[in-house]
Formats: C-alpha cells, structure tokens, sequence
C-alpha cells in the first residue's frame, strides 16, 4: 500500500476555485468591446443536473456550435493575436465558440453562473479556451476541438483558470476537489 492519498471519484469530478487572478486580455478587450454581455449581476451559484432537457441541450449547442463554425485563427481573421468576439463571421478560434455556446446555453434556459469561460494548457502546452460546465456529476468540458463531453480531468489538459461562479467578471485559478452548489433544475 503506497503513502499517497488517492483523491475519490467525486472529488476528482468537480475543479475548485483556489484563489483570484487575473482575467485574460482577450476577455477585457471583450467587455470593452460588447459592455452590456459583461455586467455583472448578482447570481446564485448553480450546477445544471445531467438528465432531461438540460443535458439534451448542452449536447445539442455543442454539436451545432461545432459544427457550425469554421476554426481560423485570430492572425489570419483579424490580423492580430487574441480577439475575443461571437463568431458572426461562421469563423473564429476556440474563445469565440466558448462565448457562443455560452451565450446560446444562457439562451436555452440554463443558469450563467454554471456556464464558465475557462482557460488551460491543451496537450502540446499551448493556451486553449474550453467551457465548464457546473453538473450535479461534475464539471465537464465542451470543446471546439472534440464533439465528446467531458469531465474535466478525462481532457488531458491542464487547468488554469476560469470565470468564477459568483462574478464572471472575476476570475479564479482553478484545481481539484470540491462539491457542488445549489443544483439548478433546467
């Protein structure tokens, strides 16, 4: 028997807000450029629960987000690095297909403070933006680069930093183990 703690699967199925950082450039640059999708109002923190219609439209956004936007990056479409927008052109990068999906959930019905822009390291270290969603089975991923939901920790990213549930205008860095909050029923 090996001196490590082993963390269990519940704790392992949710990511914890660990502390307060800074939030990306292109996430400023956004509610510079978009003020009204960036004003904060008081929320409660809420989890999404994975059967019924919630999950059934969190699998339908992602699909139709994925499929419905052509990957470019910000150089090629803009000339610049880091330009966070909706896709409106049918083009972007992975920042733009997390807001959308953000923004078509938020939509569909369900709660913004289970809806979190995050930031990590994909597989070859490069910086990539996912959206976290807060589940009553735990944080799991939509991605523009794979179809496939997610737990967090089955990405084989790195974890870096996310909008944090209370204030999406606040970002937190972002680690292993916690339980979940209020469970929405959308």
């Amino acid at each position: 028997m090996s001196g490590q703690a082993t963390a269990s699967p519940e704790r392992l199925a949710y990511l914890s807000e660990q502390g307060t950082t800074s939030a990306p450039l292109g996430w400023r640059q956004f509610c510079r450029d978009l003020p009204t999708e960036c004003r904060t109002r008081p929320r409660a923190i809420e989890v999404v629960r994975t059967g019924g219609t919630a999950w059934a439209t969190i699998i339908r956004i992602n699909a139709h987000v994925n499929i419905a936007i052509e990957p470019v990056t910000d150089i090629d479409q803009y000339g610049r690095e880091e330009v966070w927008t909706y896709p409106t052109s049918g083009r972007g990068d992975c920042e733009d297909y997390v807001l959308l999906k953000k923004k078509l959930l938020v939509e569909a019905g369900l709660p913004e403070s289970a809806l979190l822009v995050t930031v990590v390291r994909d597989r070859q270290g490069d910086g990539h933006a996912v959206l976290t969603v807060r589940t009553d089975r735990g944080d799991y991923v939509l991605d523009n680069e794979t179809s496939d939901i997610r737990l967090w920790h089955q990405t084989g990213y790195r974890f870096v930093k996310r909008q944090s549930s209370v204030d999406p205008n606040l970002w937190v860095t972002v680690g292993p183990g916690s339980a979940p909050a209020s469970v929405a029923t959308r």
